[in-house]
């Protein structure tokens, strides 16, 4: 790993000069992390500043959904963190609503429950082993950029001040951003939740569901099971709205619990309780000239539906083969805008559907309460509402705007393909962080731009020629395209042919 001692520690004197890095990413969180060991691994020259000296092991995140893990097994980590996590099936949030994920075309139907540190401990090895430059203890202050970078200007805890020089930043570094701060963008939106209180116990006797979660006029509790005999418990009490800082007991997590679900399940020794309040909040643009905002840092919403952290994480996989291109030269600055056009729509489809749940299990209406149940009765009913939301709160059912006259396929999530030679699934000839085109004799055509993608044999049943990017979306797509169709679309995606496979 590489320390503090490693990092380049600036110039304040010559903001100007060479650049210490490529690429600054502000913030060690999953979002900072799985950026940085993408670009890493492309062979950018990367930093990672994290303003803790030190891991933490306590976090509000703990879900990890299906298109998350696709995005992770696409990076050779996906079954390490199965063997840790608990994988559930389904969720029944208001009686006979059911959320089945079981039915999703995917490698992962399911849900995994896993606390937000050990998905970062995993990243983190990764990050590492790709040799990107981590710094602990370094808090940025403030930033400034020009035309041809961004200088930011980094505290550190030895009590030593510097500036740092990138070609580009981004700020990964959560809710309270300095990054966005210091680039003086709004973050509007408003407060919808108060006193939600967290605690990590160990239960007498388990839920009666695996995920159990109850509501009522009183509030509501959530459990999800960790996998090593822990839950954690979100609570909600109406009655009770404390500030986020107000001392917090078992007994009171016991007690809203006892109202809500009428059994406390024998909850005790707490290894952790908090509170906190929850924001709707999205910048109005992802990117700034050479700066971007990435995870918490650019939205920001209720846990309602599990998706801020997978959320922060696929921001990542989008921007980070982007921001691979341009510096090698393969694409121009238009990619990079690229990432809002993308992104913030998904951003802001969170926010409505968090809302949309928050809203449904903080109602204190009888009445409201009375037609939810109804409501969630006749859903239940209707097969193709329910997997509607099963694709939505999974990211399995994201897409991306395509050019007209496009095909189908381009812009739409490429499921796992069976490839008919070594590596036999497309997630797996990903790992390599290349554009994949999978097609019938399609190597020869490729050739020239080997160090950029790999090309992959189709298993029977796959008809179009495909260009997947990195992040597993397909590029291009066409019905048997003559090689010059191929090499056009390689060169748009690409950049010019290389001879020497460079």
């Amino acid at each position: 790993m590489n320390t503090t001692t490693d990092m380049p520690r600036g110039d304040s004197s010559n903001p100007h000069g060479a650049p210490d890095a490529d690429v600054l990413v502000v913030g060690a969180g999953p979002t900072g992390l799985l950026l940085a060991g993408d670009l890493a691994e492309s062979g950018i020259d990367v930093a990672l500043l994290e303003r803790r000296d030190h891991e933490s092991h306590l976090s509000r995140a703990f879900t990890l959904h299906a298109r998350t893990l696709e995005q992770l097994d696409a990076r050779g980590m996906a079954d390490e963190l199965l063997r840790i996590g608990t994988p559930t099936r389904g969720l029944h949030p208001f009686g006979r609503l059911s959320i089945d994920f079981s039915r999703l075309r995917t490698r992962f139907p399911f849900i995994l429950t896993i606390p937000q540190w050990q998905v970062e401990g995993a990243l983190l090895r990764r990050t590492e082993e790709t040799g990107a430059t981590i710094v602990r203890g370094a808090r940025v202050t403030g930033l400034r950029q020009d035309a041809d970078g961004v200088d930011v200007d980094v505290s550190h805890s030895d009590g030593t001040e510097t500036t740092l020089r990138a070609r580009y930043v981004v700020g990964a570094d959560g809710a309270g951003s300095t990054v966005r701060q210091s680039l003086g963008m709004p973050f509007p939106g408003r407060s919808v939740i108060r006193s939600v209180m967290l605690a990590d116990v160990l239960l007498g006797r388990a839920p009666d569901d695996i995920f159990n979660f109850s509501s009522n006029e009183e509030g509501f509790t959530f459990f999800a099971p960790f996998g090593d005999g822990w839950y954690r418990v979100i609570a909600w009490d109406r009655r009770e709205q404390a500030p986020d800082d107000a001392p917090i007991t078992l007994e009171d997590v016991r007690d809203i619990t006892r109202r809500t679900i009428g059994n406390d399940l024998g909850m005790h020794d707490p290894r952790w309780l908090s509170r906190f309040h929850s924001d709707e909040r999205q910048v109005p643009h992802y990117r700034q000239g050479r700066v971007f905002l990435a995870g918490d840092a650019a939205h920001v919403h209720s846990p309602a539906g599990g998706m801020g952290m997978n959320t922060g994480i696929q921001d990542a996989a989008n921007l980070g083969w982007k921001l691979a291109a341009v510096p090698h030269g393969w694409a121009g600055d238009a990619l990079l805008d690229s990432y809002h056009t993308e992104r913030h729509p998904v951003g802001r489809m969170v926010l409505r559907v968090s809302h949309a749940l928050l809203t449904a299990v903080t109602t204190g209406s009888p009445l409201i309460r009375r037609l939810r149940a109804v409501l969630a009765t006749v859903v239940h009913q209707l097969v193709v509402v329910e997997a509607r939301a099963a694709r939505g709160i999974s990211g399995i059912g994201i897409t991306y705007r395509a050019p007209r006259g496009s095909h189908p396929l381009v812009g739409r999530r490429v499921p796992d393909l069976r490839l008919a030679e070594k590596p036999a699934r497309l997630y797996e000839a990903l790992r390599e962080g290349r554009f994949v085109l999978v097609g019938r004799d399609v190597a020869a055509v490729a050739a020239p731009w080997a160090g950029r993608v790999v090309t992959a044999f189709p298993a029977a049943g796959l008809r179009p020629t495909l260009l997947v990017r990195p992040d597993g979306y397909a590029a291009w797509a066409a019905e048997d395209p003559d090689p010059d169709e191929v090499r056009e679309a390689l060169t748009q995606w690409l950049g010019s042919m290389d001879r020497e496979g460079a």
